[in-house]
Parts: C-alpha cells; sequence; structure tokens
C-alpha cells in the first residue's frame, strides 16, 4: 500500500496582516492591546474550518520561560486570503475580541459561562465602529 503525501502545515510571518492590524487597533482604540506582544503568522496546509485563529501565552508559559503575556494571530491562507478586504477586517476585529482588557495571555470565550453572550454583540460593535472611523477619515 503506497502511503499517500501529507502536506504539514506551514508558518510564515505575516506583515501584511501586522499592517492591517495595527490600523485596525488604532482606529478602534485597543489601547490596552501591547503591540510589543502581539504576533502575525500565516498558515499554509491547514485542516481547520477557520479563517483565522488567535493563540494566547499561558500563564504557567509565562511564568516557566520568564515571558510577558503574548498573543499570536494566525491567518490562514486558502481561506483568508479569498476574502473581501472588509471581511478581512471583520475576522481580524473578531480575533482581537478574544483579548481581555488586562491583556493577561488569556482568551475570551465566544459564550461566557455566567450566560452572557455579548461576544458576538461586541464583534459587532468594534466592526460598526471601524466601518463609521472608515468612512469618516
Amino acid at each position: 500500500m503506497a502511503k499517500s503525501k501529507i502536506n504539514k502545515v506551514e508558518w510564515i510571518a505575516a506583515p501584511d496582516i501586522k499592517k492591517r492590524t495595527l490600523q485596525l487597533i488604532e482606529s478602534l482604540n485597543m489601547d490596552w492591546i501591547n503591540i510589543k506582544n502581539i504576533h502575525f503568522i500565516r498558515s499554509n496546509n491547514s485542516k481547520s474550518r477557520a479563517y483565522a485563529r488567535i493563540w494566547g501565552l499561558s500563564r504557567v508559559w509565562q511564568m516557566t520561560l520568564n515571558l510577558k503575556p503574548s498573543y499570536i494571530i494566525e491567518v490562514l491562507n486558502e481561506k483568508f486570503d479569498k476574502l473581501s478586504e472588509k471581511e478581512k477586517d471583520r475576522v481580524l476585529i473578531h480575533e482581537l475580541t478574544h483579548i481581555p482588557q488586562n491583556f493577561s495571555g488569556s482568551l475570551l470565550p465566544h459564550i461566557r459561562k455566567r450566560g452572557k453572550r455579548n461576544f458576538n454583540k461586541k464583534v459587532k460593535d468594534y466592526f460598526d465602529k471601524y466601518l463609521k472611523n472608515k468612512t469618516n477619515d
């Protein structure tokens, strides 16, 4: 039986995503985000259904490696790059909304245990604010 070729996930730096996201952060006044500790990569060959993902550096890693809280925003090339510019912005805003205001390395979930379902509303509010700011420029 012949082995099938398995495509490994490849990650490359994404300076274009960094530039775009920093513009979003500035436009939305997300001043709790430490831009020195947020990083950006583009993946190829991922099997995920997502357009993008955010990765947080948990407290145990921070303490063990003596690192500051950090985040990585990963865009999945095959899906993200096909989106319109407006949808790319919405996806990146969605990922930024996962970052808590204490910038701890943890991630905010879509649905909180206490029954508050305001994550999607926050994403929509940020996106609406961004569009409004964009038209006023």
